[in-house]
Formats: structure tokens, C-alpha cells, sequence
């Protein structure tokens, strides 16, 4: 029985939660977790580092339904690409790893996953990622995610993304998460309800960038 998420580098429950409702197990690592393992209901919170040869439990493995991964940005993302030169060579190089090692786990596993960052240099390092969209593309799942924030998904597995239901009621996506603090990111609202249905929906479109649905 396929009825476990995993989120790799996940702090916050937002992306949990749609996965949750739908009746899902939820198991989440990062290494801010206090270490170990501790349960939380339908979450389970690891504290570990998958670089150190982190891997699932045996008797989840064959339970995997879906995966995702939400590297740390703050040193590939072009928006910082300023201050490149500033961070040195290590940073960069672990900010690769974590990306790297992600990817790794997710391909071994088999299950559907996807890697999310913003606009980043792996678009140099490894590939071009298979989808490009904004939060407020997925507001008829989630309306207080109407703010342009370009997305970048690498995928794999048979992920499917999900078509974009933009809710036109709604005034024009605004720009907060261009003016906010450095902090944990607030995860996928729309499109963690919408992953759920990965691999049940036909023809799947990709989005490329300030692609609007038609109405």
C-alpha cells in the first residue's frame, strides 16, 4: 500500500498537511528537527542529515507514494547571483551536495518526486527544470497563494504536474515574498493539494513562465 509522503529539507507542515487530509502517513527531514525521530499524529519529524547516509526505514520504502525535496536556495537561487563571489567556494559546494543528494534519494527510491528552488545556476550544473510556474497559478486550491514567486520543479519518478486553476475572482497576484525576511519557506499551498493527484491526471501541460491559463 502506497500511503506514505516524504519530504526531504521540509521544516514547516504547509506542505504536509494537503497530503494529510487526503489520508497520507507524512514523513519529514530536516536537519533543524530536533535529532531523532518523533512522532507528531500523521507526521513523523526526523531530525538527520541525508548526506550522512540517511536513508528510510526499510518498512517504508515499498510505501512511498510520492516525494519531494526543498533544498536550501540561498546560495543558487540568480536572485542572490550578486553576492556570489562573496560567498566563496564552499557554500556554493554545499549547496550542490544538499541539491545533489536530493536528487540521488529521490531517483533511488522510484517514486513519483519532485525538487523544488527558485531560478537557480543547477539550471548550469545539472539540468533545466521540467516546470516553471508561480504560486498564484494554483489559487483555486489555495487563495492565499496569490503572489508571483517563479517556481522552478526538477521531477522525475512519472511525477505529473498537475494543470494550473488559477482563480480569476481573486485581484492581481501581488509581489510579498519579493519583501520578506529571510526565513523558512512557506512550501507549495496550491500545488501540494494539487501533487496529490500525481499520476491521475491526463495530458498534463507544462507551464513555462508567465504562462496563463486560458479562461
Amino acid at each position: 500500500m502506497k500511503d506514505i509522503a516524504l519530504f526531504l529539507y521540509n521544516l514547516t507542515d504547509n506542505m504536509a498537511q494537503p497530503w494529510i487530509d487526503a489520508g497520507y502517513r507524512v514523513v519529514m527531514i530536516d536537519m533543524q528537527h530536533p535529532q531523532g525521530i518523533h512522532e507528531h499524529g500523521q507526521i513523523t519529524k526526523i531530525g538527520a542529515d541525508i548526506r550522512n547516509g540517511w536513508m528510510p526505514p526499510r518498512e517504508i520504502i515499498d510505501r512511498i507514494a510520492f516525494v519531494a525535496a526543498f533544498p536550501p536556495c540561498d546560495h543558487l537561487a540568480v536572485s542572490g547571483s550578486r553576492w556570489f563571489k562573496g560567498k566563496g567556494l564552499r557554500k556554493l559546494a554545499l549547496s550542490v551536495d544538499l541539491f545533489a543528494t536530493a536528487a540521488e534519494l529521490c531517483e533511488w527510491l522510484g517514486a513519483p518526486y519532485l525538487i523544488e528552488n527558485p531560478v537557480s545556476t543547477m539550471s548550469t550544473y545539472w539540468r533545466k527544470p521540467d516546470y516553471v510556474f508561480h504560486p498564484h497559478h494554483f489559487t483555486m486550491l489555495e487563495p492565499n497563494d496569490n503572489y508571483t514567486k517563479t517556481t522552478c520543479l526538477w521531477t522525475g519518478g512519472g511525477f505529473v504536474m498537475p494543470p494550473s486553476c488559477k482563480d480569476y475572482t481573486l485581484a492581481a497576484p501581488d509581489d510579498r515574498i519579493h519583501k520578506c525576511a529571510p526565513g523558512p519557506d512557506p512550501g507549495l499551498g496550491g500545488i501540494g493539494r494539487a501533487a496529490r493527484v500525481c499520476g491521475q491526471v491526463d495530458d498534463p501541460q507544462p507551464l513555462k513562465e508567465h504562462d496563463e491559463p486560458a479562461h
